[in-house]
């Protein structure tokens, strides 16, 4: 495996940038989770109940939900409502940040619609 010595690019990034603690390093920390990209668009029509969330989210599992949500809250991603009803109603909602970053995120998406095909065609070529 190539090494890299610090201050040489990999890939137009510096090192620097990719070390832990580092902005770019945290950005993808935030958004490299399969999971909170997955809530994130689910969240991009607008309010939602946990309920509705995890049938959206098809294959995760509550607790990780529920991981994945307090997270988003705590890094001010979304908002959790709580109405004071009986049974307890929650909805969540991006918030102005969260709303940001799923707009950023978009032409990461539409390149994966674009080219999905292309990749599952090289995956298949390569395991022949």
């Amino acid at each position: 495996m190539d090494s890299v010595t610090p201050g040489r690019a990999v890939d137009g990034v510096a090192r620097t940038q990719l070390e832990q603690g580092c902005t770019t390093r945290r950005v993808f920390d935030l958004i490299a989770d399969k999971w909170m990209l997955s809530i994130l668009c689910a969240l991009s029509e607008g309010t939602a109940r946990y309920n509705a969330l995890q049938r959206s989210v098809v294959g995760i599992t509550p607790k990780v939900l529920t991981q994945h949500l307090r997270s988003l809250e705590s890094d001010g991603l979304l908002t959790r409502t709580v109405f004071p009803v009986i049974p307890p109603h929650v909805e969540y909602e991006l918030t102005g940040l969260g709303r940001s970053l799923r707009q950023a995120l978009q032409p990461l998406l539409t390149w994966g619609e674009s080219h999905l095909d292309e990749v599952d065609q090289a995956r298949s070529a390569h395991q022949r």
